[in-house]
């Protein structure tokens, strides 16, 4: 098998991988700024130079040729080479800034000329504390500036696009933002213009950068040039706790991260998952920290007199809730279902109504025709629909679920916004009791006669079935009234929660929802009526639909963190939808 040598040691490999990858993928390290594994490698910041050698053969034996030691002989390139831009070999010999005094004063002499004209304001940059510029040159760059003269000075705060602001004082010339337009999303909005030390990334004369996936340049510049534009000075990333997730605002189930300060999301970044969507995220996705905030139900509220009135107790909810499902025969009652919740909301959901006598709850996909672009918009609106079809919910579309509300007495809906969405209209839902599980204020919550507060995808631990049978799931970023991050081992703590007390000003209880998990309130629910229904928590859930359900077979919380999700039997692959 082929073999390479990297500071000494001994390496086999197979095709011809790029030598930066191959070590990265070792373990060991070599600073870089403009390469990125999915893109081309332009090798502009010269970061990544390597000593690269190749052992002398006899050209009429074909043995390799020894010195005094009785080493292979290495017949080293005149010149430092980008790693990026160069593969792998059979007998390559490579020295890093780890053993080689040469390289690492390259990386060095290097980083002192990209830092020449960059600007010296860590302390007011966005990208402070998660910069690759930043770290590289505290591990590989001078411990001072010798420049002393004035730098050059380019446009600042200039809005590319409707999400992106550019400081091209800062931008190093990497391209990949550039890249990523054209080799990427393809819509080849940006360009680099001037020359020289003026140069910096641009859109053509007029034009706006209004690429649907533009954020992922603020993700992967290596400096603070491009920055969020709503999210710009409203907080450092060591303030802030990072929770995986995954994306509930389309059927891709793109994993995320949100970024958590004082129980707000403050934003929304793509987490790498090879399988989904690699390194990217639609910038649609990330204005969904708005609905994890803003405009919540919390509390349950009870219509009187045709008129909502908030903030009743959790109590009277229940009783009130109990004493309409007494009121009412199994047959008068009719349960939806829906493809926005979650499979563990969803199976908890059905199985207390079923228990209650009452039919499978019906549920209507949520599929606008033409909206997906074969890459990670869908025409799916939801995250979960074939995971309401694995578990048997009853797929109906509008016309049949008006139809069955006209027979109806009592009508309970989990957290879908089927008036907002007009699947349905008000007038459909003036005639029965409305019952609303809800995470949000909408014109279907207001509909509702009674609205019960539930956790949203930020708040909980569940899972989601994606467009290909992919089931990942969520982890709680945010508190709510009942839940405290320092006791839920689900929840990561960042440094203010580590350090702080309740009364520190970085606390806000008012960012609290009053609401309760699916299943939770359910537990409570049958207590009152007497049903034998009870889970502790959404891997209780998890287990009793592994263990009922063929298509979740082995699926734990535990594999899809390992794995980072499941693809469910192939035998199911028929769910999928394009």
């Amino acid at each position: 098998m082929p073999e390479v040598f990297i500071d000494g040691k001994r390496f086999e490999f197979e095709g011809s991988p790029s030598l930066l990858q191959f070590i990265m993928d070792q373990g060991m390290e070599v600073p870089y700024f403009c390469y990125h594994p999915s893109m081309s490698a332009p090798a502009n910041c010269r970061q990544c130079l390597v000593k690269v050698g190749q052992p002398v053969k006899d050209r009429e034996t074909g043995e390799f040729e020894l010195d005094e030691n009785g080493e292979r002989k290495i017949r080293w390139f005149p010149k430092l080479q980008p790693s990026c831009k160069m593969d792998v070999s059979d007998g390559m010999v490579v020295k890093t800034q780890e053993v080689d005094e040469e390289v690492e004063r390259a990386q060095k002499d290097n980083l002192e000329f990209i830092l020449i004209n960059h600007p010296l304001d860590c302390p007011i940059c966005d990208q402070a504390g998660e910069c690759p510029l930043q770290i590289q040159t505290y591990k590989y760059g001078p411990e001072g500036s010798r420049f002393e003269v004035q730098k050059a000075h380019k446009p600042k705060r200039v809005q590319l696009g409707p999400r992106v602001t550019l400081d091209a004082e800062r931008c190093i010339n990497c391209t990949r933002c550039v890249r990523f337009t054209e080799e990427i999303s393809g819509t080849e909005q940006l360009t680099i213009v001037s020359r020289g030390d003026k140069n910096y990334p641009a859109t053509a004369p007029g034009e706006e950068f209004d690429d649907p996936y533009s954020l992922n340049t603020v993700d992967i510049c290596p400096v603070g040039a491009l920055t969020s534009s709503d999210f710009r000075f409203k907080a450092r990333v060591w303030e802030m706790n990072q929770t995986p997730s995954i994306d509930i605002t389309s059927g891709k189930g793109t994993n995320i991260d949100l970024w958590t300060r004082d129980n707000l999301i403050l934003r929304i970044t793509p987490r790498f998952n090879k399988e989904v969507n690699e390194w990217w995220m639609p910038d649609e996705a990330r204005d969904a920290y708005q609905k994890f905030n803003e405009n919540r139900v919390s509390r349950p509220s009870l219509k009187i007199d045709g008129q909502q009135q908030a903030g009743t107790s959790w109590n009277n909810a229940i009783e009130t809730f109990a004493e309409i499902l007494e009121a009412h025969d199994s047959d008068d009652i009719l349960v939806i279902g829906s493809p926005h919740a979650s499979v563990e909301e969803n199976y908890s959901f059905n199985k207390f109504f079923n228990l209650l006598g009452v039919e499978t709850a019906k549920f209507v996909p949520h599929i606008v025709e033409g909206y997906g672009d074969d890459f990670l918009l869908t025409d799916d609106q939801a995250p979960n629909t074939n995971g309401c079809r694995l578990i048997d919910l009853d797929e109906i579309d509008s016309k049949s679920l008006k139809s069955a509300i006209g027979s109806a007495k009592v009508v309970i809906m989990l957290s879908d916004e089927l008036v907002d969405r007009e699947v349905l209209t008000s007038a459909d839902l003036q005639a029965p009791y409305v019952i609303s599980l809800a995470t949000n204020k909408t014109e279907t919550v207001q509909e509702s006669d009674l609205v019960i507060p539930i956790t949203c995808v930020a708040e909980h631990a569940a899972s989601y079935v994606n467009i290909d049978g992919r089931i990942q799931r969520s982890m709680p970023a945010k508190e709510t009234k009942y839940t405290n991050r320092s006791l839920n081992l689900e929840m990561s703590e960042g440094r203010l929660d580590r350090y702080g007390t309740n009364f520190d000003n970085w606390r806000t209880e008012e960012n609290k929802v009053d609401c309760l998990p699916v299943w939770d309130f359910l537990n409570k629910l049958g207590d009152r009526l007497g049903l034998n229904f009870q889970y502790e928590h959404s891997r209780a859930v998890m287990a009793d639909i592994a263990s009922s359900i063929p298509a979740f077979e082995d699926v734990t919380y535990e594999r899809m963190d390992e794995e980072q999700g499941i693809q469910l039997p192939l035998e199911h692959k028929e769910l999928r939808q394009d």
